[in-house]
């Protein structure tokens, strides 16, 4: 019997708009394994939850209460458990089936804690052993030692999310070294000795490191331009008023805090701790695979290295300086856009020294909330398909 069109339309719609939801909650899930609810808590009050949630493809190597109780015995603040639980968090899949089909019998995966900046050398890694017979072992790469086993899988969804129950913590000096209180992290300082001395002197002498410090507490994300950027920039600096110098650097931080897993799943506009009443002195956030770009309506920075990336301070270094349309002109010639909102040209300001697009100032080291509009575009992109597929279906009934 020939289908109707209605049920071929319908079933090209679900079989198209399905795979287009990837999107999960950790929290949720974890609260129907009573065994875990300590981990996750621990989740939840350390925000490590919020960023597993924005990630696309992740294994959690989930704790046990008994584990975990082994772990909170030790006395650590929150946020050195922070650093412990983001080592048990792998941004790749593993579900039971390749854990015993890894080519070589091991392989060694990246973690969240590598990638907040914390890791020294391969301190962030997790190495992952098929021991055989069934028995897969986990530990630090940097120790050789695989102190923790794989007991089950939770759940999997291939291949976005893997929840796998392990035996116990993995055993990381790096991960529980003391880290300082966020209230005692003096910025500058942090800025001067990571590659953005010269960023750090500007906030020094116009006094606006004192607003990006009173933030640390409750959340801040600085993006600091490299030595050279600076230096480059300074010319215009030196043209600009008093009042509009502190905006300049002020429009270099954003008063919440968002990690790089944040920052590369997400798109939109941010608000920065120079928005005030109409002064939007806002800028785009834009992504593409691995590469974070901050794009204003005058210039299209790059972020080039995580200096700082624990919660509630998250600290990345551009390859240029920020230029607010507030202050600056948009360039002659525009840059290409990855979007209409991006495309339009912002108003010209009055009393502000019209800007060239900066010369890219590449930097040797590589590695108010936001919407997000990637999920957008790509399920955009997966409709018109659809009705690709639609249509042909149609004409061919």
């Amino acid at each position: 019997m020939q289908p109707s069109m209605a049920a071929v339309v319908s079933l090209l719609l679900l079989v198209l708009l399905v795979p287009a939801t990837t999107a999960f909650n950790i929290t949720k899930i974890l609260k129907g394994h009573p065994e875990f609810s300590t981990f996750n808590q621990y989740l939840t009050e350390t925000h490590l939850a919020n960023e597993i949630n924005h990630l696309q493809t992740i294994t959690v190597l989930a704790l046990d209460n008994s584990a975990m109780s082994s772990l909170l015995s030790k006395g650590f603040p929150t946020r050195v458990i922070r650093n412990v639980l983001s080592l048990h968090v792998l941004v790749d899949y593993y579900g039971a089936k390749k854990l015993h089909q890894i080519t070589d019998g091991t392989t060694t995966t990246a973690s969240l804690f590598q990638s907040s900046g914390d890791a020294d050398g391969d301190a962030g890694y997790v190495n992952i052993t098929d021991m055989h017979g069934g028995k897969v072992g986990f530990g630090p790469a940097n120790t050789g030692d695989l102190n923790s086993f794989f007991v089950k899988a939770v759940l999997e969804k291939p291949y976005n999310l893997s929840i796998i129950h392990i035996s116990q913590v993995l055993d990381s000096a790096e991960a529980e070294a003391p880290t300082p209180e966020p209230s005692k992290v003096n910025l500058t300082s942090l800025l001067s000795s990571k590659g953005c001395k010269e960023f750090s002197h500007l906030l020094t002498s116009t006094g606006a490191q004192k607003t990006f410090q009173e933030n640390i507490e409750s959340g801040l994300t600085v993006f600091c331009a490299s030595d050279s950027a600076v230096k480059a920039f300074m010319p215009k600096f030196k043209n600009l008023t008093a009042g509009n110098k502190t905006a300049v650097l002020l429009y270099h931080g954003v008063p919440v805090y968002s990690s790089m897993s944040m920052l590369k799943s997400s798109n939109g506009l941010m608000n920065t701790l120079a928005t005030e009443g109409p002064n939007k002195y806002d800028f785009t956030i834009q992504n593409d695979d691995e590469s974070v770009t901050i794009k204003t309506k005058v210039v299209t920075a790059k972020i080039t290295g995580t200096l700082v990336d624990e919660d509630p301070l998250a600290v990345y270094k551009l390859d240029k300086v920020l230029l607010p349309r507030e202050l600056f002109k948009p360039s002659a010639t525009p840059e290409p856009a990855s979007s209409p909102e991006a495309e339009a040209p912002g108003p010209d300001a009055a009393d502000g020294p019209a800007s060239d697009e900066d010369d890219d100032v590449a930097d040797s080291t590589s590695h108010k909330k936001k919407n997000n509009a990637a999920g957008l575009i790509n399920g955009g992109g997966i409709l018109a398909l659809g009705l690709t597929l639609c249509y042909c279906v149609l004409a061919a009934l």
